[in-house]
């Protein structure tokens, strides 16, 4: 049964303005502007294990074979052009879908970014990246995160958005119409049917804001789910297009329930989804391995499945910092700092390795441990706003009190 208390529940997932208002879409849905999909890898990936210098000495010296990407042997890295000359940079062998959309210039990479804040804390750091801040203490004075701002400062903030996650990420906090669900394969319907749906409408017609609360939610759970059934409801199986297949993974199910959504045509531009498990501590090679494999295909499926929208949609992979670049005991890599972040987007200058590479001798390394930071990731999210977003007045909302450095993302 649908209680109050799982209906409360629900609402959590979908933040609300006080007053009750029909969820806003443009006339035309597919006119709404660009759409920006951001996501995040959780528990910090180890982005010299996804792509390195394989030649580098400092590389070769810091970390035993089974931990780096090797340039021959069995399953050699996958060579990379468009990387800081004179090194050899090589993208992990299970990653193969991903080499494809890189030399098809669809994707772009940028090495030794991130966070602009040493913290080594997983919560600390994502919050921080999640809410466009460096600084700790702004986070009480800065409201919402920025793609939050992002949205309010591009006319958006009364226009839905959707996280296939289970719950607000905090990237989307204070959004007033963020709708959750990490699976849509099921639908999104109410348990007890239309039934329910009268019965709690009826028990929340009042103007409280409990009662506000739940008749957004209802109508944001409506929003996605109506287009999901056919006339006898029940829920017509995705047909991803260009043959395109997602697998039953977290970012499989996750990207598959993303595109669904922007088929849908709903107006919606913002988009969060998640992948966690890239905490590595120990028993790195076939864990790191999987993940890696894992990403690569849910994101070609993704760019297949999308192929005939690529031009309208920006998609931005980041991770809350990077790690170390010398192994521990336990044949894993604990937390760092810098970082890998992806961009797929149009007008990209995709097919290279941007941002300035700093290096791993250990004079040049962050704390004498850590890949050390040259690109602040706020600068990357702000040059695609400006460039193929198409919202170049929404930086300075987005990031408060924050100058962007030219990355050099978009072709000139």
């Amino acid at each position: 049964m649908l209680t109050r208390r799982h209906l409360l529940a629900a609402s959590a997932a979908l933040p609300l303005e006080h007053g009750a208002r029909a969820f806003a879409m443009p006339d035309d849905r597919r006119a709404g502007g660009p759409i920006l999909v951001s996501l995040f890898l959780r528990g910090g990936m180890d982005s010299l294990g996804i792509v390195a210098p394989v030649d580098d000495p400092d590389y070769v010296a810091d970390r035993p074979s089974e931990l780096r990407l090797l340039a021959d042997g069995d399953k050699p890295a996958l060579r990379l052009d468009g990387g800081p000359a004179g090194h050899d940079f090589r993208l992990h062998p299970e990653m193969k879908p991903l080499l494809d959309l890189y030399a098809d210039k669809r994707l772009a990479l940028i090495h030794a970014s991130g966070l602009a804040n040493g913290t080594r804390s997983h919560f600390g750091a994502q919050e921080l990246i999640e809410r466009g801040l460096a600084n700790p203490d702004e986070i009480t004075q800065v409201r919402g995160g920025w793609m939050t701002r992002w949205l309010a400062a591009t006319g958006g903030a009364k226009t839905p958005a959707f996280a296939a996650v289970p719950g607000v990420p905090e990237e989307l906090a204070e959004h007033a119409d963020t709708i959750c669900a990490a699976d849509l394969r099921g639908g999104m319907n109410l348990p007890g049917g239309k039934q329910a749906e009268a019965v709690l409408k009826h028990l929340y017609g009042s103007n409280g804001a409990v009662d506000v609360a739940a008749r957004r939610t209802l109508q944001g759970i409506a929003l996605i789910d109506a287009p999901l059934r056919q006339p006898d409801g029940k829920v017509v199986p995705y047909r991803p297009a260009g043959g395109a297949s997602y697998e039953d993974t977290e970012i499989g199910r996750g990207l598959a329930s993303v595109a669904r959504v922007i088929r849908m045509e709903l107006g919606i531009r913002a988009f969060a989804v998640d992948m966690g498990g890239w905490d590595t501590h120990e028993n790195q090679p076939p864990r790191l391995a999987n993940l890696a494999g894992q990403l690569a295909r849910a994101l070609a499926a993704f760019h297949t499945d999308l192929h005939d929208r690529l031009d309208h949609i920006v998609l931005v992979g980041m991770s809350e910092f990077g790690r170390r670049l010398r192994s521990n005991k336990s044949n894993g890599t604990d937390h760092g700092h810098a970082g890998l972040t992806f961009v797929s987007a149009p007008r990209l200058s995709g097919g290279r390795i941007h941002g300035d590479w700093p290096g791993l001798a250990s004079a040049k390394l962050d704390n004498a441990v850590d890949l050390a930071l040259t690109t602040d990731i706020r600068s990357i999210l702000a040059e695609l706003m400006t460039g193929p977003l198409a919202t170049p007045g929404a930086v300075a909302a987005a990031f408060p009190r924050f100058t962007p450095k030219k990355v050099g993302l978009l072709q000139a």
